[in-house]
């Protein structure tokens, strides 16, 4: 049984096995087949993608909100992930708390998909990798210049470009970042093939006069962009003009940030081939 919890359960073939199954034509593999979806914050992005790559398996996702499982506390974890294995072929859950994933995958009831947790979120870093891919014709030696917060994004993609033979430099204010990253966002972006940036203030997050302070230097502005002159942009969306991104870099030509949003579905149908498949 495959769970998929972190891009650290992923070696680079499997990373290259599921990129290649999100650009060819889906078998329907979970043909009268659920897909359970279970969020504990919303998303426009992993929903939709969630929804469509399931249907396109020909699998039936249901959307389950928190207050509908009590997971913990009305049932124990094992109960309700035994409970949705008698309808499910997978079960895909959106949370805050990582540790609540490894115990329903410890349960071994049914295969477990990450939508994000607070520490990881391995289907944006697929789909970020098959877009460095499409925009550039290779990741082997790609320089990505991620300017932000060291998040669960961040984190996700620095792994998968580790795993494939990319290059990833982080720039963050000091005590935000991943370790080894730099300060200077023009050090970092010097030649750099994609120039990456998430919100400030995650989903939950406290924006603080303080901290949004912090974050200003590390806007991805054209000025930013004019130092890596051939770079694409990429932003895992939701998006906040005039915050850590400006409106011409963003809505600009040299913006890739839509591709990157419909990857997200074939990359979610690539991952789930890749869980059903042994």
């Amino acid at each position: 049984m495959k769970h998929l919890l972190s891009i650290r359960d992923l070696g680079r073939t499997d990373i290259e096995w599921i990129l290649a199954a999100s650009e060819q034509p889906h078998p329907r593999l979970l043909q009268d087949k659920g897909v359970a979806l279970y969020f504990e914050k919303p998303s426009a992005r992993t929903r939709n993608s969630m929804e469509l790559a399931t249907a396109q398996l020909g699998g039936h996702p249901v959307y389950i909100q928190k207050d509908e499982l009590g997971i913990g506390t009305r049932e124990s974890v094992a109960d309700v992930v035994r409970t949705l294995a008698c309808y499910h072929a997978i079960i895909a859950a959106r949370v805050f708390n990582h540790g609540l994933l490894e115990q329903m995958a410890e349960v071994n009831a049914a295969p477990v998909l990450n939508m994000l947790s607070g520490t990881d979120h391995p289907l944006q870093a697929l789909a970020d990798l098959l877009t460095i891919r499409q925009l550039l014709g290779r990741l082997e030696g790609a320089k990505i210049a991620f300017i932000g917060e060291g998040n669960n994004v961040s984190r996700s993609l620095a792994e998968a470009c580790s795993l494939v033979g990319a290059k990833f430099v982080g720039a963050s204010p000091p005590g935000h970042g991943l370790d080894g990253s730099l300060t200077d966002p023009y050090e970092a972006v010097e030649n750099a093939d994609i120039v990456y940036t998430d919100v400030w203030v995650s989903m939950g997050g406290e924006e603080s006069e303080e901290r949004l302070r912090a974050f200003e230097p590390f806007q991805v502005d054209e000025a930013l962009m004019a130092r890596a002159p051939n770079a694409w942009f990429l932003h895992c969306l939701p998006a906040r003009r005039g915050e850590e991104v400006t409106a011409p870099v963003i809505d600009g030509p040299r913006s890739a940030v839509w591709r990157q949003a419909e990857n997200r579905m074939h990359t979610a149908r690539g991952a789930m081939l890749w869980m059903l498949n042994n």
